[in-house]
């Protein structure tokens, strides 16, 4: 039987020449005939990829031996190259699109600037000693369908909504509390807790590894409601079979864990939704164009 795994993997890292790690690592991944999303920039670099397992782990061993990357973190889930429609390599300006690239500050030690690292023990360990707040520093619709008990969830539709919602002051009642931020496998927190200390929050926190590596170690037996969305074919996974349903279906409002692409083609809206429903994926802003009805 074959066995195939998914990665999910960043490092912040200064990169001299961009473009040639974006050749080297589309090569690199047409080689071994994996499939998924990789980004680059001058800061580092950041996927998804999947593909049989032996692999997999030849393209662990070979970015590794990449002096810049040898360090990378690379977080194993289940899944394979099927969950992705292609290979996607590319070069950006910034990693995670926070329109803010001239904020960030990395060496060869990573972001500089940023929140402490909690692991997730840590992160017990500090809620059982403070009142901390979360703050999801995913887009909005990520949290319908799971998040950190009572967390603040920004109404954000995308990342680069941040830095607006923070510059105008929505989150300054936070300033002289603990924050712990944390996203999906941490790279976006990286970037976010760095953006409020600049902006005068006194006590952020960033859950290193993000959500991923909290629901390997507690699954759903800690501080983590429901399920965790994905950014490809799988749409979301489960930490273990107590998993809560926390999500509402927007046609019937039944309990849901489900996400789908908005029907109409132009929208790039999420919407969670049941699997009665799941052929009616048009929201209410593109229902009439579509033909869709939402009720």
């Amino acid at each position: 039987m074959t066995i195939s795994k998914i990665l999910l993997f960043y490092v912040f890292t200064p990169l001299a020449d961009p473009d040639a790690i974006r050749l080297w690592q589309r090569d690199l991944c047409e080689s071994l005939g994996l499939k998924g999303r990789i980004l680059i920039s001058k800061d580092g670099i950041n996927g998804t990829v999947g593909g049989e397992l032996k692999d997999v782990k030849k393209y662990v061993r070979k970015t590794r031996q990449y002096l810049a990357f040898k360090s990378i973190d690379f977080k194993w889930g289940e899944g394979g190259g099927d969950d992705f429609p292609r290979l996607s390599v590319k070069v950006r300006d910034e990693l995670v699109s926070f329109g803010a690239p001239g904020e960030l500050k990395v060496d060869a030690h990573g972001v500089r600037g940023g929140g402490a690292r909690l692991s997730p023990e840590q992160l017990h360990e500090l809620v059982a000693e403070k009142n901390v707040t979360f703050f999801d520093g995913r887009n909005s619709f990520e949290a319908e369908i799971g998040r950190f008990r009572d967390a603040v969830v920004p109404a954000v539709e995308n990342t680069r909504d941040f830095v607006a919602e923070l510059d105008r002051g929505a989150y300054d009642h936070l300033k002289n509390e603990p924050v712990v931020t944390y996203c999906t496998g941490g790279i976006r927190c990286e970037v976010l807790s760095s953006l409020m200390i600049n902006r005068g929050f006194r006590e952020v926190y960033q859950l290193d590894g993000g959500i991923v590596k909290y629901g390997e170690t507690f699954a759903d037996d800690g501080l983590w409601e429901g399920s965790l969305y994905v950014f490809d074919e799988r749409k979301s996974i489960e930490f273990s079979d107590r998993a809560r349903v926390i999500g509402h279906c927007y046609v019937c409002d039944d309990p849901t864990s489900r996400m789908e692409n908005c029907g109409d083609l132009a929208c790039r809206i999420q919407l969670a939704v049941c699997d009665e429903h799941a052929s009616r994926t048009a929201c209410s802003e593109h229902a009439a164009n579509s033909g869709k009805i939402n009720v």
